[in-house]
């Protein structure tokens, strides 16, 4: 679709907005969100006619891209069919979503639990493995975003937290891996590792392991920095787990539904978890849904005694057929395919070229369509850009690129000292082509603050 300038529109748009729109992790008066007036598989325009590249997939959510023509009329089908129902009863696009849903997750997680979203299924993920074990606290990883809800957010490990922990939640934080910034003094992928599952070991007897519900990571964190975990480090959380009788949850909200090349993430590493959260890709975040997979046993221990917990939109059925639709597009247009096959040809290679060229470039890192640079200062001492959680001027480096890489046709999804490259999942070889060189001219921005 060709945008068509309409700058009143766009203005009328903008002061609505600003007149009573409360957008979320923002200082109210300092914001000047865009008006957007359309978008269209890995592009968006505003009224202006300014068209740009998504390389952040919406919220890393638009897996197959934007206003795809199935899964729009799947959602008119169904409103024409039955708008909403209740959660009590069995609806043919509920029970089809979990059906669709259950043949893709790893191992025997075959029921499904549907939220409106990834931060109430980390919600109920956890409810369900304080229930099962009996035991209060949670361990979940520094660098980690899991939701902004109350739960959610206290479980999170990024300054995002900050705000709402009252240390009053019961959890726990610790290091998870991350060679290129390690905290176990680890000079190889494989002392990372052991190093890792030692620290969390230590913590787990220090914490009391019968004191213990659940750990929960995400598979491969999003916003913290798309840290692929090293080679054995999921399969030795899940032999913790298994050894002294706590849950394992793995939060896929980020990195389900073909975003790194699979499925989900999970079947990168071999590992099966007891509790699976789930949301945006499954139906390309175009009608909100989420929710949890759970396994045969803890399922099992809801067989006959009442789980305590719901929502009135629970598998609603326009978000179910918007579910359906979607699973089966990226089944037949091979779309988990494409995000493997051109992660490995175009978009790995692409970063890897790039860092050679900017100084500004410390590490890349990712798989599929789920990738992320991490910016530095300095790439002998791996300084970082800007300060760990920097705002105003001391942020000013990452902000001078964030604008620089707009102004060449890209908008980009930046956190702290890192870019991500999270275009749809169904994105083309050219248009990837065309980010990276955007994403090259931005960078030459950014290699300016480098010493």
């Amino acid at each position: 679709m060709t945008p068509q300038p309409s700058p009143e529109a766009g203005a009328a748009v903008k002061a609505a907005d600003r007149a009573h729109v409360f957008h979320s992790w923002s200082a109210q008066d300092l914001i000047d969100p865009l008006a957007v007036a359309g978008a269209e598989g890995s592009y968006f325009w505003d009224y202006d006619g300014t068209r740009y590249l998504d390389f952040t997939s919406g919220l890393v959510f638009t897996n197959i891209g934007y206003q795809h023509p199935k899964v729009v009329a799947a959602i008119q089908e169904q409103a024409a069919k039955l708008t909403t129902f209740a959660p009590a009863f069995a609806v043919e696009a509920r029970s089809e979503a979990a059906r669709l849903i259950a043949e893709r997750t790893p191992g025997d997680l075959d029921k499904i639990f549907f939220t409106n979203g990834g931060a109430d299924a980390v919600e109920h993920a956890v409810r369900m493995a304080r229930l099962h074990t009996g035991r209060p606290k949670v361990l979940s990883a520094y660098r980690s975003y899991h939701g902004g809800t109350q739960q959610a957010i206290n479980i999170t490990g990024d300054p995002r937290r900050w705000a709402s922990d009252g240390a009053a939640a019961g959890v726990v934080h610790f290091w998870a891996p991350f060679p290129y910034r390690s905290r176990f003094y680890a000079e190889t992928e494989e002392q990372e590792c052991a190093r890792a599952l030692e620290h969390l070991e230590t913590t787990i007897a220090f914490e009391g392991p019968a004191t213990i519900a659940a750990i929960i990571l995400e598979t491969i964190p999003g916003t913290a920095g798309i840290m692929v975990p090293p080679p054995g480090y999921l399969a030795g959380v899940r032999e913790l787990c298994d050894k002294y009788g706590i849950v394992f949850i793995l939060d896929e909200v980020m990195a389900g539904f073909g975003r790194t090349g699979e499925w989900f993430a999970a079947d990168l590493f071999g590992v099966t978890p007891d509790l699976m959260t789930f949301a945006k890709g499954v139906n390309s975040g175009y009608v909100p849904l989420g929710g949890v997979a759970i396994s045969q046993r803890i399922a099992e221990t809801f067989g006959k005694r009442p789980y305590p917990g719901g929502l009135t939109y629970s598998g609603h059925p326009l978000a179910c057929a918007a579910a359906v639709a979607t699973i089966n597009v990226m089944a037949e247009e091979g779309v988990v395919e494409n995000a493997r096959r051109l992660g490995e040809s175009v978009v790995g290679p692409g970063l890897a070229e790039l860092a050679a060229r900017h100084p500004s470039v410390g590490e890349v890192r990712g798989v599929g369509m789920f990738w992320a640079l991490e910016l530095v200062k300095n790439r002998e001492t791996r300084e970082p850009l800007v300060p760990y959680n920097a705002a105003g001027e001391a942020g000013a480096p990452m902000a001078a690129f964030t604008a620089a890489a707009k102004r060449h046709g890209l908008w980009p999804f930046v956190n702290m000292n890192r870019t991500h490259v999270v275009p749809p999942c169904n994105a083309s070889e050219a248009e990837l082509k065309e980010g990276l060189a955007a994403l090259d001219a931005a960078l030459s921005v950014a290699d300016e603050h480098t010493v």
